[in-house]
């Protein structure tokens, strides 16, 4: 009867406390009574917000997609992102969930969600966000929703670190599920754009080192941190413990005086519950917690953890600030001192009672996201990559026998038919611009040959063919639903939309004019299209470090970015040259290949805001391109290239987990190397090409039939260098140089020295390693004569030939050495150089790709045309 009662009680006082919010008990009541949420026929399907062009308020739906649990006690997790660009506030949270069939809800402020997939099983793969979440609502067994107050608001978007709002769903008895019916369990989020004068935030108490004995009859955790922020006022409390949890309760201390913030069973529903009380915390105090535990009828020690074997004490306290000093989360995890704690109120330590049914109801079995605040994700590793075939080169595919010029950009259209962006009889040379980035060659007039070639990804069939007479220096490429190609060139510095029969849908930028504004471009790299909204995005490049958003009609929106400094570790959002771009529609994600960092960094599309970056030692400093793909979760496929100074790693590609970011897989050809992979794209059926610049060849990569599950397949520490690989690799960085791409340079200068050094050391030491065993001979030699020197009537000069006898050996030893440091004559005897040494190694920019050695010295070379474009030659 007793239990009966306080239920009662406890009822009358959440609804009571909902007063505050401008709304009678009564009508509470009225409104859960007679509008119980019932299944709707299909799940809502919009993930965008309902926004009216002529209101500042909207509404947001995080809704499941309709899901069908097959195991009682199962998580599931599914986000929507916020409306990007601009700040804006969630003002109040509608339900839709019923106890019948939803145990709890929570929501989740994240930066990026643990997944991209549309929605998974939380705590198995994947927790709830990639980064920290924040939690910002709760709802249990039909409980009312908790109210903002008036002029309060989480603050979302914008600048925020709160890019998307995650929806965690217990279904604790899938009894309900027998009919197999889909469940679109969630809440509705009243949002604005206006301004709110006050910001809710939540300030989490949280014990990490409790200890409780098996059978130990009272065992209490208690938390303390002084306040030193602006005043904050507490107006609802969330508790939680796993089983063995009786009571939670907080505390603000001023001047010695305990005051009640909340108390609650956590057996009870976890949801946010309202203060009885008015109150603030201002800076000076302490806020205070206590768990009481028992530890009756558990045989071994409990600990704080993520399973239901372990314990947690968490205290939620849900507060708003002036929006001025707002401050959204805050964390408190300090034990607090027994001297303090001597003088809590009594109430802390009396457990509340709870019915067998509110327990039941109240609490589950297991959750193993409820302290993701403070913890990363659980990452499976094994069963990532147990999806992931390795990659293997189709070597009996005709993409080498197609004769092309330096293949810069490779793309897929919407039937996965290959789209390849090639330069024809034009190179990227060190004569190719001037230091004001003007090309220097526009008197030989455009390429005449068709540069953008759809392909038959299997037979290499040229399907559709266009683009002559319209570049110079073809670089990157994209297409969009529609199959048009988005292609960016160098030389013109200007962006391209071509129809597929080749028609100009768009052009920006003035042809062979540089700039940085928002007309104009410098040596642009790639260009990607968002197939949702229709806004594109450019890379621009080589000689501006940014990132630029245009409406789908062409129109300036913004940019960020901006050039990395010279010493020290690259900042985010700083870049050296973005040369790559790939979108990630499901997360509104631009992801970025920042070449000479050596990096892949992410933003949100909409606003430009920082993510992450994604950096592994197999890369070494330079990464040439990223592609993104929606398989498996979601997989990023990379190339490097080659160290500009120094033993570099091998050149190669990767296979990445785009949500953790790990490195599943490394491909290259099996039977020759990279020379220079320039682009990259990869398919649906996890098919991946790479055009590579200075084979000027295609590259295609298949899952392996027979793959093994594996682990991720490290690269070597380093590979062996010829000699003329070490002289080669110096040279790029000199010839960087007169490729007016200084920056590049100067960046690796400190590693320059150290290749002179090493490079003019190694023969040294070649010359060390081969005088020894000769001074050996020749002292046994002379030991021999000095002997016998009477018996065959050797003069003393004789001695002085051996030496220069053994001299010259090793004088022509040193004369190779010194022969391949000499750059000049080196390159002048190597084939397929002129005498000048360097008129035959043409480089990208920085790209430093090198041409063919089987050419000639002339200063024209002769080029063999695509099949489909009329044969032509010059010599």
């Amino acid at each position: 009867m007793a239990g009966f009662i306080n239920k009662l009680l406890l009822v009358f006082l959440i609804l009571q406390n909902n007063c505050m919010c401008h709304e009678s008990t009564l009508s509470l009541l009225k409104r859960y009574q007679q509008n119980p949420w019932t299944l709707p026929s299909s799940c809502p399907q919009n993930r965008k917000p309902e926004i009216s062009p002529n209101s500042l308020n909207f509404k947001l739906d995080v809704r499941m997609p309709g899901v069908t649990p097959e195991m009682s006690d199962s998580y599931f997790c599914t986000f929507v992102p916020v409306p990007s660009g601009q700040k804006s506030y969630i003002v109040d949270f509608k339900p839709h969930a019923s106890m019948e069939t939803v145990h709890h809800m929570l929501l989740f402020g994240c930066n990026m969600p643990a997944t991209n997939k549309n929605y998974w099983k939380c705590g198995s793969s994947y927790g709830t966000c990639l980064d920290e979440a924040k939690i910002m609502y709760a709802w249990a067994r039909n409980a009312p929703p908790t109210q903002l107050p008036a002029g309060v608001g989480f603050r979302v978007g914008g600048n925020t670190d709160i890019n998307y709002v995650v929806l965690q769903v217990h279904y604790g008895d899938v009894t309900a599920f027998r009919d197999n019916h889909k469940d679109c369990s969630g809440v509705t989020l009243q949002m604005t754009f206006r301004q709110q004068p006050l910001i809710a935030g939540i300030y989490l108490l949280m014990s990490q080192d409790t200890v409780i004995p098996p059978g130990e009859k009272v065992v209490n955790a208690d938390i303390a941190c002084l306040y030193k922020q602006a005043t904050i006022h507490p107006f609802a409390f969330r508790t939680h413990t796993h089983q063995l949890g009786q009571v939670v309760s907080g505390y603000r201390v001023r001047d010695g005086k305990w005051t009640l913030i909340g108390r609650q069973s956590p057996q009870l529903p976890q949801a946010f519950y309202h203060l009885e009380n008015p109150m603030d915390i201002k800076y000076g105090d302490t806020i205070t917690a206590r768990c009481v535990f028992t530890g009756k009828g558990r045989t071994t020690v409990t600990l704080i953890g993520r399973t239901s074997k372990d314990e947690m004490c968490n205290l939620y306290i849900m507060y708003y600030m002036d929006a001025k000093h707002a401050k959204p989360h805050t964390y408190c995890m300090q034990t607090g001192s027994p001297e303090l704690f001597k003088h809590i109120p009594p109430e802390a330590n009396i457990p509340i009672p709870v019915s067998p049914d509110a327990a039941m109801h109240g609490h589950h079995t297991e959750n193993p996201n409820e302290n993701v605040i403070l913890q990363q994700p659980k990452r499976e590793e094994e069963v990532v990559l147990d999806q992931v075939s390795h990659l293997e080169e189709a070597v009996d595919w005709p993409g080498e026998k197609l004769e092309l010029g330096q293949v810069s950009g490779v793309a897929l259209d919407s039937k996965n038919n290959l789209v390849i962006f090639h330069r024809g009889n034009h190179v990227w040379d060190e004569n190719s611009f001037d230091q004001k980035h003007i090309y220097q060659a526009q008197g030989i007039g455009p390429i005449q040959y068709n540069t953008i070639l759809t392909l038959d990804p299997v037979s290499m069939k040229v399907l559709n063919a266009v683009g002559a007479n319209v570049f110079y220096l073809p670089h990157g490429i994209s297409t969009d639903k529609d199959d048009n190609f988005w292609v960016t060139d160098v030389a013109l510095h200007q962006i391209f939309k071509l129809g597929p029969k080749g028609d100009y849908l768009l052009v920006l930028g003035e042809a062979f004019q540089p700039g940085s504004d928002s007309n104009h471009f410098c040596q642009p790299t790639d260009v990607v299209v968002d197939p949702t909204r229709g806004n594109f995005y450019v890379s621009d490049g080589y000689c501006n470090s940014r990132i630029i958003q245009f409406s789908p009609e062409g129109e300036f929106v913004m940019q960020w970015g901006e050039e990395s400094s010279l010493s020290g570790i690259p900042k985010p959002g700083q870049f050296f040259i973005p040369h790559s771009l790939t979108f990630v529609p499901i997360l509104d994600q631009l992801c970025v290949a920042d070449r000479e960092n050596g990096r892949i960094q992410c933003f949100v599309a909409q606003s430009g805001q920082f993510l992450r970056e994604i950096q592994h030692p197999e890369f070494g400093s330079r990464l040439f391109a990223v592609s993104y793909t929606a398989d498996n979760g979601g997989l990023f496929y990379a190339v490097n290239g080659e160290a500009l100074v120094g033993k570099g790693v091998p050149v190669q590609g990767f296979v990445l987990n785009f949500t953790t970011g790990e490195l599943l897989d490394i491909f290259k050809p099996s039977k020759e190397d990279f020379l220079m992979p320039h682009d990259i794209v990869a398919a649906v059926d996890k098919t991946v090409y790479v055009g590579d610049i200075q084979a000027k060849r295609l590259w295609k990569f298949v899952p392996a039939e027979k793959a093994e599950h594996r682990s991720v397949k490290k690269a070597g520490t380093g590979m062996e260098m010829h000699e003329i690989d070490a002289t080669e690799t110096f040279l790029e960085a000199e010839i960087e140089g007169k490729m007016k791409a200084p920056d590049v340079l100067r960046k690796h200068k400190t590693n320059s020295v150290l290749k002179q050094s090493s490079t003019a050391v190694s023969p040294l030491l070649i010359t060390l390693l081969l005088i020894i065993p000769v001074v050996l001979l020749v002292g046994i030699g002379v030991f021999i004569h000095w002997r016998k020197g009477k018996t065959y009537g050797e003069n003393p000069d004789s001695k002085l030939e051996s030496l220069q006898s053994s001299g010259g050996i090793l004088g022509r030893l040193r004369g190779k050495s010194s022969r391949g440091l000499n750059l000049g004559n080196f390159f002048a005897s190597h084939r397929g150089y002129s005498r000048k040494g360097f008129d035959r190694l043409s480089t990208e920019g920085s790209d430093l790709e090198k041409d063919d050695e089987e050419g000639t010295d002339s200063e024209t070379e002769e080029y063999s045309a695509p099949p489909i474009a009329p044969t032509t030659s010059s010599s």
